[in-house]
């Protein structure tokens, strides 16, 4: 048993590794430049333990961000009072911002877009009283929405309120599933 617990430490500080050495080298490359070689040598870990953890770059950003990304949709899903999904959202993307900012100069933007859709989608799932087609195409309608909209809220400096944008966000979410129900 202290084996596999040990073996177990040994992975999660191979990850960790891992991941700080690829957000180093993501500051001055973009994701398609960065070879395992390079990533495996700045984090003082093995190939092995590289292919042990993950199959590419990508899986390593996608496991940094899925928790947390998936942590603030947990809040709205478990709809938490607008109080405390606000103060949450706001300190998510006060530390996101940055993140957000460098996944789009260094080419790998598209992963947290992903997952952002996996989690609207798990939101939007049977959310309305649409009928099945009209609910899929609703569902991506809204998603590229609220992310563009928070996209350009984030990369412009986060200017407005954040209560205004959740403000404006949730008007057109129900005044677009209102028009489909009504057609």
């Amino acid at each position: 048993m202290a084996a596999t617990k040990h073996a177990q430490l040994i992975q999660k500080d191979s990850q960790d590794y891992l991941t700080e050495a690829l957000f180093q080298l993501l500051e001055k490359k973009s994701l398609e430049e960065i070879k395992v070689t390079e990533l495996v040598t700045r984090a003082g870990v093995s190939r092995m333990a590289f292919y042990r953890n993950y199959q590419g770059l990508e899986d390593i950003i996608r496991q940094y961000f899925a928790p947390k990304l998936s942590r603030m949709f947990d809040n709205v899903i478990f709809q938490k009072s607008a109080t405390i999904k606000l103060q949450d959202m706001q300190t998510f993307f006060d530390e996101f911002a940055a993140q957000l900012r460098l996944s789009t100069q260094r080419n790998y933007e598209y992963l947290i877009r992903d997952l952002f859709t996996e989690n609207m989608s798990h939101y939007y799932e049977n959310w309305t009283g649409l009928d099945p087609v009209k609910q899929r195409y609703w569902s991506v309608f809204m998603t590229n929405g609220v992310y563009g909209i928070w996209r350009e809220w984030m990369l412009s400096g986060q200017r407005e309120p954040l209560a205004n944008l959740h403000k404006l966000i949730k008007t057109l979410q129900d005044t677009t599933e209102l028009a489909l129900k009504q057609r």
